[in-house]
């Protein structure tokens, strides 16, 4: 045989290792010949060992079941099937994707797994039925930023809410923002860009669902701050609203520990306070947002220090339960 098609058999050989076999689905040398055979090429036992002990010596992990008559498969695949799911299932979740895009990056993934494993995900994937984006706009835009990150430049656009009609409604009547993109952050089901704002002198966070007719400069990007602690201004904006920062002492029942633990970290000082509550000094931006996260704990969490924080907890209380009258039949 021609050294060229032995480098053609050992390709096929390669490629059948890597699209039907996995620890669960070995094959046997009798399997390959007659793949082999389908593609057009001749092959015998010795020649299909040979070329398997070269792929094995070039480091190609190939594990041998002796147990099973010599059967062969894939061993490493990059992605165990537990880290696929995962990855599949964070896909699913997100918001972010369109039910288009979501399926194509889905598909991706199983491409990453041998047939008889993408079978195996497909049967257990679970189909949400969810709001999601209709247009692929926010994908383009977070591709924009990511390349402005990459190559440390600027991107100008507009911001924009949703009025009463559900109509953008525009900030500060379609101002263009100039914009330095250091980093992505998945917060609470939606995507965020942190970077430095020229409008805002500071960094600031722009939800990405929400930035319209973004387009990359050629200017250089003001540079993240070497002191600047990402993981505590994520922490500080609190489900990324902006607020007063402060320092709030919380009084809490003792079941809620882990619900402390979990949303300020191991690292957050805590006392006892009597046999049934601990006290939680945490440090938060003091918006709504935090104050209606208090209020969803049913009465679990008080707010004992500032009085300031207590006082605009008390106002929002206020407004929140409008005066009403209650009529009784007579």
């Amino acid at each position: 045989m021609a050294m060229t098609d032995k480098k053609s058999r050992i390709l096929y050989v390669k490629r059948f290792l890597d699209e039907r076999t996995d620890e669960a689905h070995p094959a046997g040398i009798v399997e390959i010949i007659s793949f082999l055979a389908d593609e057009g090429i001749a092959a015998t036992r010795k020649t299909v060992a040979q070329d398997i002990k070269l792929l094995m010596d070039a480091d190609v992990d190939i594990v041998r079941n002796k147990s099973r008559q010599n059967q062969y498969f894939i061993g490493d695949r990059h992605f165990e099937m537990p880290e696929l799911k995962l990855l599949i299932d964070a896909v699913q979740a997100s918001n972010f994707l369109t039910a288009k895009r979501s399926n194509a990056l889905i598909g991706k993934l199983l491409a990453l797994a041998s047939p008889q494993q993408a079978a195996d995900l497909v049967n257990n994937l679970y189909f949400e039925d969810k709001v999601r984006p209709k247009n692929e706009k926010a994908y383009l835009t977070a591709d924009c930023l990511l390349t402005a990150i990459c190559l440390n430049k600027r991107v100008n656009f507009m911001y924009y809410d949703y009025s009463p009609e559900k109509k953008k409604l525009y900030k500060h009547n379609r101002k263009v923002y100039e914009f330095s993109p250091w980093a992505f952050i998945w917060n609470n089901d939606s995507y965020y860009a942190v970077g430095y704002s020229e409008s805002h002198n500071k960094a600031v966070r722009f939800r990405i669902d929400r930035i319209a007719s973004a387009s990359r400069t050629e200017v250089d990007a003001v540079p993240m701050p070497r002191d600047f602690d990402l993981a505590s201004f994520v922490n500080s904006m609190f489900y990324m609203y902006d607020g007063t920062m402060l320092e709030i002492t919380l009084k809490c029942d003792n079941s809620l520990m882990t619900t402390i633990v979990d949303r300020f970290g191991e690292d957050v000082e805590t006392e006892i306070a009597d046999p049934g509550h601990f006290y939680a000094k945490v440090n938060v931006s003091a918006s709504k947002t935090f104050f209606g996260w208090v209020f969803s704990m049913d009465g679990g969490i008080e707010i004992i220090a500032p009085s300031d924080a207590l006082e605009v907890y008390r106002r929002m209380l206020c407004r929140a339960v409008k005066p009403f009258a209650i009529f009784v039949a007579s």
